[in-house]
């Protein structure tokens, strides 16, 4: 059966003790009671932190991804982390396409698809987000929107890297904001887009792809939404900076 999978994407948010006492904490209590199971659970600290939570996971069913990547390999690109770097700290994994990113570092299809070859160059496994507006939905262009945002990256690529991919779909409308999409809806853009993948790679690509819902998931709705037959797990931001409430999403 295919594991479900848990992303803590904390963005901008705590320091270094906050980060490692948190995965300490967090360790102890999943090992203790056994709740790692048929979890895929990935924590995506801050860059300066990624080195030091790598070495708490290391050995363990956890592990550690950045929340993004500059696309190109090298250079004068003051501020900016390549993926050589992450690589040489043993980082493997990659968030790309953020509705955040791509919202307030202007981060278009084109820059995506440089971000993806480079990721997948040096081996990363990508998170990719997509979504649409809250705008797009109520025009009910919603489908077209995340058919669009797949065509200009994703499926610039070939059957051989798709199985590198991990799909959050976070509609924009509902980051942040409490507005949850109800499991009903959700379900009903995983099974489109995993129609996408079916179409364009094939059954076993799209039985084996893991689509995670991103928006506003708390533990009070988790339970609800995982059970969806094409949610295949969330990408929790501002419900996994608390442990209490990011276990209690796991357990769900």
């Amino acid at each position: 059966m295919k594991k479900k999978v848990i992303i803590a994407n904390w963005k901008m948010n705590h320091d270094f003790y906050e980060t490692t006492s948190y995965l300490r904490n967090l360790l102890k209590i999943i090992y203790e009671n056994k709740i790692h199971h048929k979890k895929k659970i990935i924590i995506a600290p801050s860059f300066p932190f990624l080195h030091i939570s790598n070495q708490i996971l290391q050995g363990t069913t956890l592990s550690i991804a950045a929340q993004n990547i500059h696309q190109m390999e090298n250079g004068s690109y003051t501020g900016e982390v390549s993926a050589s770097m992450l690589r040489s700290i043993g980082i493997k994994k990659v968030i790309l396409g953020h509705s955040e990113r791509r919202k307030y570092f202007t981060e278009t299809n084109d820059i995506l698809i440089k971000k993806i070859k480079i990721s997948l160059k040096y081996g990363f496994h990508i998170i990719f987000c997509i979504g649409e507006t809250g705008i797009d939905r109520k025009k009910e262009e919603h489908f077209f929107t995340v058919k669009k945002q797949l065509e200009k990256t994703i499926f610039h690529f070939s059957l051989e890297k798709i199985n590198s991919f991990i799909i959050a779909y976070e509609p924009i409308w509902a980051i942040g904001t409490g507005n949850t999409a109800s499991p009903e809806v959700v379900q009903l853009m995983h099974q489109y887009i995993r129609s996408l993948f079916l179409n364009k790679y094939g059954e076993t690509v799209s039985n084996d792809l893991s689509i995670l819902y991103g928006g506003s998931i708390n533990d009070m709705n988790a339970r609800d939404l995982f059970l969806q037959k094409d949610i295949d797990g969330g990408l929790v931001g501002n419900s996994s900076l608390q442990m209490k409430n990011f276990l209690k999403i796991i357990q769900s």
